[in-house]
């Protein structure tokens, strides 16, 4: 999940209306995959106050090879208000176009697993070496317009796509009253969707790079297949925050190019407390500060909260989804062993961590990682 930094940042105190932003500077037709509780154990590097929100889900990382889930095994999908609207307008779907499908990734959890989450969530492909097999080029496939599909939240709680694009809505709606409590504008980004390839200001990109965010041109990129990917191929949970979660990283990213902080992952770029591993966790603390104002956050057509009531399944989901792409994880299955000084991203403990930080608190200066002594 990564984005490409380029703004330096400075640590200027600022009040507004009674609120302190401590580290901000001046503000320079997919179906979606089914909720899988597949309810596999392994160890959940979290500290007791997140126990309870793992307790009775984890992802199964055993590293089996085993048939994709049937439909019975998943449980229900709904997420959004059914009567919210959806905005298309906020996202540009560029599927049935461009560059075609990359290069298909060999199966099995030794390769192409693990470097299709890798890829997701902008893991360092360093930390990969010698998995990846060859793969030839897979053609281009049409896509319909979601524009006409994608109405309703009732669309989006059956469709991906339109996941993807209720998601935006809500996060282009949240962020920029969030942020006017502190006197900070909030220019909304764009959005694309893509299948297999796209062009972007950072460079043209492949489906292998996952979702991430160019701050070169603001815009969050997402390709809606690599979700069905780690459905079918790892056993992932599927479920919708842990989708929405994905965006409202790569959100996440944006305001830390609104603030002045997304640079420090490029002046230190690597290591378990690097500017890299901490920029990375304050997207997932603000994707966990989006999600606990998700649920009362209202569509501005509508009136009507983006959201259903959270459960707690949606929560385990979104945290199992973040225990997923944490450094050791995919480090431990992709050599053997863990290796700190190679992190980008964060452990899986520290990226649950954050992400509970930012749902629990609220508040945007609780995810101030750059300041943490301890992530």
């Amino acid at each position: 999940m990564g984005g490409i930094p380029f703004r330096e940042h400075g640590d200027v105190g600022r009040t507004a209306g009674g609120r302190s932003l401590r580290f901000v500077t001046e503000p320079g037709p997919a179906k979606p995959p089914a909720c899988h509780d597949d309810g596999g154990v392994v160890g959940a590097f979290i500290g007791p106050a997140l126990e309870f929100v793992e307790k009775r889900h984890r992802i199964n990382f055993t590293g089996g090879t085993g048939r994709a889930p049937a439909a019975e095994d998943y449980c229900d999908n709904m997420s959004f208000n059914d009567g919210v609207e959806i905005d298309s307008s906020q996202v540009e779907d560029r599927r049935g176009g461009g560059m075609g499908r990359g290069p298909k990734i060999g199966g099995g959890i030794g390769g192409g697993v693990i470097l299709l989450l890798a890829a997701l969530f902008g893991i360092n492909p360093q930390l990969l070496e010698g998995l990846v097999g060859t793969g030839q080029e897979q053609p281009g496939q049409n896509q319909t317009t979601t524009a006409e599909a994608c109405k309703t939240g009732a669309d989006a709680d059956q469709r991906l796509d339109c996941r993807i694009k209720a998601t935006v809505n809500s996060l282009n709606a949240f962020w920029p009253a969030y942020l006017s409590d502190y006197k900070v504008k909030y220019p909304r980004p764009k959005t694309v969707l893509f299948a297999g390839g796209t062009r972007t200001g950072c460079g043209a990109a492949t489906s292998e790079v996952g979702p991430f965010y160019c701050p070169a041109d603001t815009t969050a990129y997402f390709d809606p297949g690599f979700f069905q990917e780690l459905v079918d191929r790892f056993g992932s949970s599927g479920g919708p925050l842990a989708q929405e979660y994905v965006v409202a990283h790569e959100f996440g990213h944006h305001i830390q190019n609104i603030l002045g902080d997304l640079d420090k992952a490029q002046q230190d770029p690597q290591g378990a407390g690097s500017g890299a591993v901490r920029v990375e966790l304050q997207a997932d603390c603000y994707a966990g500060l989006w999600t606990r104002y998700a649920t009362t956050q209202k569509d501005p057509k509508t009136g009507l909260p983006f959201l259903e009531p959270l459960t707690q399944k949606d929560l385990n989901d979104a945290l199992s989804a973040a225990s997923a792409v944490g450094d050791d994880r995919i480090q431990k299955a992709a050599t053997g062993r863990v290796s700190p000084e190679g992190w980008t991203h964060g452990s899986s403990a520290q990226r649950q961590k954050w992400f509970y930080q930012g749902y629990k608190t609220g508040d945007i200066n609780q995810c101030d990682t750059f300041s943490a002594a301890t992530l």
